[in-house]
């Protein structure tokens, strides 16, 4: 997304994904060129802003499927704007197992559970290839007060993290196993539409057992809601390829427990 001196790729390492550089040549990363522009950035910036915003992306960063973007305890430096892949947070809970805490995909961006205590509180693991672009937090702090749109944006991007928690709150509070997995399914299907992608065809990068860790669920709950789905005729279901045959049909599942 911008001006950088240099690529920074991941490698494996005993403590996890490492970014080293593989060069010292200057490539154009230019944001206004990117196709998740309106994604990740403020709309309706003029060039100068923009040519000011691009400076804030300090590199781009491969993540390899499996490897770590940051980990829980980790010092807080960066945002980061989630250029093509998925990611899951979690964090480890006391008896070892990893509980999924929201999944992230292209044109999105995350880190920010890092701002409050300048300490990551999860980690972030790639569920696929990926490639993040790098926004130093101080510099994104210092350019806000200049450019009044990325501020705003900053902002919106926290409120839309608040609201997505009060979503997790209440699949996990009142929903049945049904109402959850079909709220999930159209989740998804917005969000990906909203990348260009269609809005029938969907292929699953995570795990049905991270699904069940992300809404309560047992991983044999899962399994059997998605069967029921497949014999109701709403989905079709090959490995991790997802159909949707009836939308409406799962709309209907969700609005039956918002109108109850």
């Amino acid at each position: 997304m911008l001006n950088s001196p240099e690529i920074k790729i991941s490698t494996p390492s005993g403590d996890g994904e490492k970014p080293v550089s593989i060069g010292a040549h200057t490539i154009k990363i230019a944001c206004s060129n990117c196709n998740l522009r309106e994604l990740c950035m403020p709309v309706g910036l003029t060039p100068t802003e923009m040519d000011r915003i691009e400076e804030v992306v300090a590199s781009r960063r491969k993540i390899k499927r499996g490897g770590s973007l940051f980990r829980l305890g980790e010092k807080f430096t960066n945002l980061y704007a989630i250029r093509t892949g998925f990611f899951k947070t979690c964090v480890t809970t006391e008896d070892g197992r990893d509980q999924v805490t929201g999944f992230q995909m292209a044109g999105e961006v995350i880190g920010l559970d890092g701002i409050v205590n300048d300490v990551h509180t999860c980690n972030a693991i790639a569920l696929e290839d990926a490639e993040v672009c790098t926004m130093p937090f101080e510099r994104i702090e210092e350019l806000s007060r200049e450019v009044t749109a990325l501020q705003h944006h900053v902002h919106k991007i926290m409120s839309r993290e608040i609201v997505r928690e009060n979503g997790v709150m209440l699949l996990l509070g009142s929903m049945r196993a049904e109402e959850r997995l079909a709220a999930f399914l159209l989740n998804l299907m917005q969000r990906l539409h909203a990348r260009g992608f269609s809005q029938s065809e969907l292929v699953l990068r995570m795990t049905r057992e991270e699904i069940g860790s992300y809404m309560g669920l047992k991983l044999e709950t899962v399994s059997r809601t998605f069967s029921k789905f497949v014999e109701d005729g709403i989905i079709e279901v090959k490995q991790r390829h997802i159909r949707v045959l009836n939308a409406q049909a799962l709309r209907a599942i969700v609005s039956t427990k918002a109108g109850s």
